[in-house]
């Protein structure tokens, strides 16, 4: 009989679609990145998520954040998001997380439960408190490197933290996770040289942030607007989540 996930099951089988279904996977981060991923991983078959972040809707979010829309400009993401996902998949078990993840309250969230982690968000120390814990749980994790400033979706390669080049963040991530004993982690980056923004706005202060993820990025408070727009973070996510999907599915964890 057919169902929403039988084009899906054409491609991997009964038994994967059962592995997607029993498996839990924990998405930290939902933004232009992480909401696409989210999507997709719900539309391939995953049983049960857990949506992490406690930002809100914010008008510029518009341009590449699947979930923004006139319609949910200050609502919080999570919840945005949650009742999207839930029209798409009504026996999905969604676990929400009203917070910001940080290595401060990284002990809040039992690791060892997730099958898969995606790491989508934008500071390097929640970023790389993400990648210890995940090795220390023995849970599969992918990253995403620096998606801000770039136009080119066909430069993104899935590949090893310590085998990237070009990606300003990945080379801060690999002196970071030397020094945390992190030997491997599976990360999408591009290649692709960053562009400088046309209007070189300097944020102040948070009074006059452009918006919220201005507010949270590993830059601090004080830097550069970044630009971005409707096909590179979208890639990226679709990436992360096809190599999570794979990775269930096929048993190659």
């Amino acid at each position: 009989m057919a169902n929403q996930f039988s084009r899906t099951q054409l491609l991997f089988g009964d038994e994967a679609m059962r592995r997607l279904a029993e498996s839990r996977v924990a998405v930290f981060g939902i933004g232009g990145v992480g909401g696409y991923t989210a999507e997709a991983l719900v539309r391939s078959g995953i049983g049960t998520l857990d949506i992490i972040d406690n930002d809100t809707v914010d008008i510029t979010n518009i341009n590449r954040q699947i979930f923004a829309t006139h319609k949910t400009v200050g609502e919080y993401k999570v919840d945005c998001t949650e009742r999207r996902l839930l029209e798409i998949n009504p026996n999905l078990k969604i676990n929400k997380h009203k917070k910001f993840f940080l290595p401060e309250n990284s002990d809040e969230f039992d690791f060892t439960k997730y099958d898969y982690i995606v790491d989508a968000i934008d500071t390097v120390s929640g970023k790389i408190a993400l990648a210890v814990n995940a090795q220390e749980a023995n849970a599969p994790i992918i990253s995403s490197m620096g998606a801000s400033n770039k136009l080119d979706p066909t430069a993104f390669e899935v590949a090893d933290i310590y085998d990237t080049c070009v990606c300003p963040l990945a080379k801060v991530m690999r002196r970071e996770l030397k020094k945390h004993g992190v030997k491997k982690l599976k990360v999408v980056y591009s290649r692709e040289e960053a562009l400088k923004p046309l209007n070189d706005m300097q944020v102040q202060s948070e009074d006059n942030c452009i918006d919220s993820e201005s507010r949270n990025s590993q830059y601090g408070k004080k830097r550069s607007i970044p630009g971005s727009n409707a096909f590179v973070p979208p890639t990226v996510g679709l990436i992360i989540a096809g190599e999570v999907i794979k990775d269930i599915a096929l048993n190659r964890l």
